[in-house]
């Protein structure tokens, strides 16, 4: 059994990392630090454990193995390295930072102590995209020459997302899952990274509107669109073949079922099905295609499973680094209007 502390008890704390290391076995939460005394007693009622004031309390009387680090973006990494350097394993909310300086601190702390360090890329096992994932697998479209993501929503950010220096701007939030993403479905290095970031209404301060686009080495094109000024969507996922297309609506279901109590009762609207227009044997053919199911606890199920060396750790640091990498291109992008290469 793994002892885990969980450092912030927020939204994401208690909502999302409480929830899915409580349904693996292997590990066990017990003790919580947060600065809100109120959150303290309410991790105390709910989960029963320790609480503690400050990662360094928790890290001096919490007898851990595994820390969970579920703050704002801004304090991931100092945090982070000082877990580590005492010892511990880490897992850290993402996004992992919020630039390749502080993304090379955290894997040197790793690699010097010995220790895991992991990002919570839950969203590697979403519905749409293990979908995308498998249609892309299976040849339906072809070759895939451009993708679009989006999430578009009309609503304003909250709390500490809502201020720039500690969430880092509109796209280090859902940014970090669709850049995640594409780097793990392209597969190849990017070479040239353009943004653009509009800054209104409520979202004046970290932009309401960031668009993003990843040209690989083989030409592909790999577009990110994120909105909290949209009242209408478009697509979650457009992707082009040269045999074919690909289009998905709706976001993952899990979130929705999980904050209810209950991941298993996870369901997609069938509406939301992958749709795929294609040449099948010569023919033109459409199709509508299952979603590929899974759960977020499986992020979890593999980090207990690499600490008990019964598998490899599935999101490693050095990856996540390459979406760090993105992220310092796209800001330069966005303030020069220039085509940036992001550092190896």
């Amino acid at each position: 059994m793994l002892k885990v502390g969980l450092v912030g008890y927020g939204f994401a704390g208690r909502g999302f990392h409480a929830y899915l290391i409580d349904r693996v076995p292997d590990l066990k939460l017990t003790a919580v630090a947060s600065r809100s005394p109120e959150r303290r007693a309410q991790a105390e009622r709910d989960q029963g454990v320790a609480t503690f004031e400050t990662l360094d309390a928790m890290l001096k009387g919490g007898e851990v193995d595994l820390i969970v680090i579920a703050t704002p973006h801004d304090t991931h990494a100092a945090l982070a390295v000082r877990a580590m350097d005492a010892g511990k394993h880490v897992v850290v909310d993402k996004v992992m930072c919020l630039n390749l300086r502080e993304a090379d601190e955290m894997i040197a702390a790793s690699k010097r102590n010995g220790v895991l360090l992991s990002v919570f890329q839950n969203r590697r096992w979403d519905w749409d995209y293990l979908t995308v994932k498998k249609a892309l697998e299976d040849g339906l479209i072809g070759e895939p020459y451009m993708f679009e993501t989006s999430i578009l929503r009309y609503r304003s950010p909250r709390g500490w997302r809502a201020n720039a220096e500690a969430a880092g701007g509109i796209l280090f939030d859902w940014g970090a899952h669709l850049i995640d993403q594409g780097l793990q479905l392209v597969g190849r290095p990017v070479i040239g990274v353009n943004c653009d970031v509009q800054r209104r209404g409520w979202g004046a301060e970290i932009g309401s509107y960031g668009r993003l686009l990843m040209r690989f080495d083989n030409g592909v094109l790999f577009g990110v669109e994120i909105g909290n000024l949209a009242r209408f969507e478009r697509p979650r996922w457009l992707i082009l073949g040269e045999r074919g297309s690909l289009v998905k609506y709706g976001l993952d279901p899990q979130e929705r079922a999980m904050l209810r109590g209950d991941i298993n009762a996870a369901e997609e609207d069938p509406s939301h099905r992958a749709r795929i227009s294609t040449e099948l044997n010569g023919l033109v053919t459409e199709m509508t295609v299952e979603s590929v199911k899974s759960d977020w606890t499986n992020y979890y199920r593999n980090v207990a499973d690499a600490l008990l060396g019964r598998a490899s750790l599935i999101v490693r640091p050095e990856e996540v680094r390459r979406a760090i990498a993105v992220f310092d291109a796209a800001m330069e992008s966005a303030r020069t209007g220039a085509t940036v290469r992001p550092v190896d």
